[in-house]
């Protein structure tokens, strides 16, 4: 969920910079790149923007690119359906419309579903990092996409982002706030979770990591079980 450096291509470690651990994740997979020119379905009505999901390697999970029209207004409700309960999250279609356009097509996709949640901080930073299928911390979409960053992004508790391994190299995997936590702006924020679906990555977090360490697999093992809208 934090940055992966080029020395690390595949490995995704925590690193302290300046006292601030970086949050890596894995876009796609190395290889060739192509623009993806996938037809709209359900084309989105109102304001919209052109997304660009530029395609390389081997997927986690075998999925379509997203539309590349995406809605650029509004909000999305998702629930994220946890083995450790339920987690509403309100995804921001105005301030991150292809990233949000990207989450809501893996989600329908069953991208999402039977997935664990690989990785936890409980020291600098406090997060839960998910959206890798294998759960490395290495698997992503087959696809990134650019950040959509404004420069002024914080990060307090209930905030959900985008992790990534650099700068634009976003994917799929994202990580879920619990406690407020300094970071650069360097991580699309994508939405919001609800006091309810805070608690529970809360709770989550209170039985630490399985490694006993404040960086590693959460002890409680955490599955996705499923991501819906509406």
């Amino acid at each position: 969920m934090l940055l992966r450096r080029a020395a690390l291509p595949l490995v995704v470690t925590a690193v302290l910079v300046t006292g601030q651990a970086l949050l890596a994740g894995c876009g796609s997979d190395s290889g060739g790149s192509a623009e993806d020119s996938s037809p709209t379905t359900g084309a989105p009505t109102g304001k919209t923007t052109s997304c660009t999901y530029t395609t390389g390697g081997q997927g986690a999970r075998q999925v379509d690119p997203p539309p590349s029209e995406a809605a650029a207004e509004g909000t999305v409700d998702v629930t994220m359906k946890t083995n450790a309960g339920d987690i509403p999250i309100t995804l921001d279609a105005a301030a991150t419309p292809c990233a949000v356009n990207s989450f809501v097509s893996l989600a329908s996709q069953g991208y999402f579903d039977d997935t664990p949640c690989h990785r936890l901080t409980t020291q600098g930073i406090f997060v839960l990092q998910c959206g890798d299928p294998g759960g490395t911390g290495t698997g992503g979409p087959g696809y990134s996409f650019d950040d959509e960053l404004s420069g002024q992004e914080t990060y307090p508790a209930g905030t959900v982002a985008m992790a990534n391994a650099g700068p634009n190299t976003n994917g799929s995997q994202f990580f879920l706030v619990y406690e407020d936590t300094q970071l650069p702006p360097s991580y699309d924020v994508i939405g919001q979770m609800d006091s309810a679906g805070t608690e529970v990555v809360k709770q989550i977090a209170e039985q630490g990591t399985s490694n006993g360490g404040s960086d590693g697999p959460p002890k409680a093992n955490v599955t996705i079980e499923s991501v819906t809208t509406g």
